[in-house]
């Protein structure tokens, strides 16, 4: 489990038996591919779906995207995609609706003997977690800890369905905050945006949901059209000027701990500590972007 984390900003949700959006997948700009199992799969054709998927990792991955599987939460579906998700080219797994850490454990008992079946490294797969009822918000610091954990998101449709409430960044924002707390302190990717998303049509929205995503704090954001990747990468990535000024503040900083200053003016703002180490992050997983 000691492999570095992804740096993940955008992950594109594709039908694993649509061949439309399956054959253009790869030129989307996406971080990783989300192959769906779940919500898009009819149930009568979930063993479609798993048999798919040994060609459909290779196709989505050709241009260097990560790939992801989401399975199906009731244990008996969650088996057999198990049985037929994990392999050497799927990065990891997006679980839904998960409810506590004995859950995650379970499934991780799972991953870890087809890993060990098919001569993997153990703790290759790591885990996306969906946080979908509120029963579930007590154990949000335990999931996260839990050591395939990569990221997790909070809220959606389904946690507003349970609470009787309409989807939207006010009705998921203390959940979701919570959620980012839980992220940050077990060092996973926080994922989410506070957006109305119904209108997928509505792209200014929707930048305007990641904008506030990420000045609170979230790095990385699914999507089910093929629109919002760039959006996404733009919002929850960093411009050329951004990262020069990025550089240039790290080395003003540097230069000034090295007389023994702890802070420093630089450009109008004074810099202490907190200010580099974000500026040092965004650098760090710039480079992962740029490669």
């Amino acid at each position: 489990m000691n492999r570095p984390q992804p740096s993940w900003r955008s992950l594109l949700f594709v039908p694993v038996l649509s061949e439309r959006f399956l054959a253009k997948a790869h030129e989307r700009g996406a971080d990783a591919i989300i192959l769906d199992l779940e919500d898009s799969i009819l149930p009568t054709r979930k063993a479609d779906a798993r048999a798919a998927l040994p060609a459909a990792v290779p196709r989505v991955a050709q241009k260097g995207a990560d790939v992801v599987v989401r399975i199906n939460r009731p244990l008996d579906l969650a088996v057999a995609d198990i049985a037929a998700s994990v392999m050497p080219g799927v990065a990891a797994l997006m679980l839904p609706k998960v409810m506590g850490p004995e859950h995650v454990r379970l499934l991780a008992e799972l991953v870890t003997d087809r890993e060990a079946a098919l001569g993997m490294t153990i703790g290759h797969t790591r885990f996306l977690v969906l946080i979908e009822s509120p029963a579930a918000l007590p154990h949000l610091y335990a999931i996260a800890a839990e050591p395939r954990m990569a990221g997790m998101s909070v809220g959606g449709e389904d946690m507003a369905t349970e609470l009787g409430a309409i989807p939207s960044a006010d009705s998921m924002y203390v959940f979701a905050m919570h959620g980012l707390a839980a992220c940050r302190t077990a060092g996973i990717l926080p994922m989410g945006s506070m957006g109305q998303l119904a209108n997928i049509n509505d792209l200014d929205s929707y930048r305007a949901g990641l904008r506030r995503g990420k000045a609170l704090g979230f790095t990385t954001a699914s999507c089910i059209h093929p629109a919002h990747v760039p959006i996404i990468n733009e919002e929850y990535g960093a411009s050329d000027v951004e990262l020069d000024r990025a550089r240039r503040l790290i080395a003003a900083f540097d230069a000034a701990a090295a007389e023994g200053a702890g802070a420093v003016a630089f450009e109008g703002s004074m810099i202490d500590l907190p200010i580099v180490i974000r500026a040092r992050r965004l650098l760090e997983r710039a480079a992962s972007w740029a490669g």
